[in-house]
């Protein structure tokens, strides 16, 4: 039984890859290959995708976000998370318009299998800096009702700490140094990813 992300195995990942778009392409009335589909639904009766992880679902074309979507708590499994997350990022994603059957071979696909959130412990702003892993720690920063969580993946774009909470501030709504003053709480958690 898999019990965090990181337990996982590649070619579970590439099941996880594989059964995304399957659900991309169902849901735009194309059919997968009948032969990869029966292959893909023996792999999903392994236990291990029944587990509960949060997941998010990101796609790209060349390389510029094209959709994300995902959940940070841990309410259902990792199979249903994938199905219902990749077609929420391919068509609800509010950002973009509904992914079209001609983008679909163009897209990427990414799925991220998250560990559970836990509060980030620091005495003062200054230190939080410290505190903070880049490429290795998804945050979540809440201040009232606003709250946003950027994937570590994101490290990638905005690789200091200073630059990286800013725009963690702004996807929450909040002031780019919201994060500096009193009553926002941060947490982490880590990602297991597969591209």
């Amino acid at each position: 039984m898999v019990k965090e992300p990181g337990d996982f195995t590649e070619e579970q990942g590439r099941c996880l890859l594989r059964l995304a778009r399957f659900t991309i392409m169902r849901h735009l009335n194309l059919s997968p290959p009948p032969a990869e589909e029966e292959e893909l639904a023996v792999q999903l009766a392994d236990p291990a995708f029944e587990v509960k992880r949060g997941i998010f679902v990101t796609l790209t074309i060349g390389g510029a976000l094209r959709g994300c979507i995902g959940s940070l708590a841990a309410y259902e499994s990792v199979r249903q998370g994938v199905q219902r997350h990749a077609v929420n990022a391919a068509f609800n994603d509010q950002r973009f318009p509904p992914l079209t059957v001609s983008e679909l071979p163009e897209v990427d696909i990414e799925i991220s299998v998250l560990t559970e959130p836990r509060p980030l412990q620091f005495s003062n702003v200054d230190e939080l800096p410290t505190k903070l892993r880049p490429g290795i720690d998804g945050v979540i920063l809440r201040r009232g009702t606003a709250s946003a969580t950027f994937l570590p993946q994101v490290w990638e774009q905005l690789p200091q700490v200073d630059e990286f909470m800013r725009h963690l501030c702004l996807k929450a709504g909040l002031a780019p140094e919201a994060w500096r003053q009193s009553g926002c709480t941060i947490e982490t958690y880590q990602v297991q990813h597969f591209l």
